[in-house]
């Protein structure tokens, strides 16, 4: 059962640094990791790529609930392509962030998310984790930046894989997606009520990590 699972919400915007803090956790720590993000990447992606209509929630929702997906050794494959690397475009991001916004595509996925809570342990990263997907977690958290920062490390990881990044157009685009998560009417943006909230502006990476493993060691003593 997954509320006999230890698990760690970690959630929070794009580029907060939660996917990364999640995955050195849960490799710490031995435990499993979910991406929620990438599933949502994926129904948009799947989406974009069969022209389907996202005006249409009964459309995008029945993509959503056949997707053929593996994760395979740090790779994604969608119906067998490996598309790792397609679904972290700024595009993907924001066709993901409009069907995020859909109750029958939060609805197609609940489930599956909630199938990654197995032995030993989950880390889940994502926009609802805690306050939707599993409110019954022992620990959680809400990690967040500036806008301005979260475009910064953007820019910065664009530029480093040789791809074209204006900083004022990131910014913009962060600013917009944050309204719409925030705002949409199924499991929007917002903090757990038990959550602990961690600004990472000007915390490192490291530093988030301590953080987390000390709650959990406190938390999950006897499971650690």
């Amino acid at each position: 059962m997954a509320d006999q699972v230890p698990v760690i919400t970690i959630d929070g915007p794009s580029g907060s640094g939660k996917g990364t803090v999640s995955q050195l956790v849960a490799d710490h720590l031995g435990w499993q990791m979910l991406d929620s993000g990438a599933l949502y990447r994926l129904v948009g992606y799947a989406a974009s790529s069969t022209d389907a209509d996202f005006g249409n929630e009964n459309e995008i929702s029945e993509i959503a609930s056949n997707l053929k997906v593996d994760f395979d050794a740090g790779r994604i494959l969608l119906a067998g392509a490996d598309v790792t690397d397609l679904i972290r475009t700024e595009t993907a991001g924001n066709n993901a962030s409009k069907v995020a916004a859909m109750p029958a595509v939060r609805a197609a996925l609940l489930d599956w998310q909630r199938d990654y809570a197995r032995s030993p342990g989950l880390v889940a990263d994502g926009r609802d984790m805690g306050t939707t997907v599993f409110p019954t977690a022992g620990v959680k958290f809400f990690l967040t930046a500036s806008a301005e920062e979260r475009a910064q490390r953007r820019y910065k990881q664009l530029k480093e894989k040789g791809l074209p990044a204006n900083l004022a157009a990131l910014t913009a685009e962060i600013e917009e997606r944050d309204a719409r998560d925030r705002s949409r009417t199924a499991s929007p943006l917002v903090p757990a009520a038990d959550a602990i909230e961690i600004d990472s502006t000007v915390l490192g990476i490291d530093e988030v990590v301590r953080i987390v493993l000390q709650k959990a060691h406190d938390v999950y003593a006897t499971a650690l």
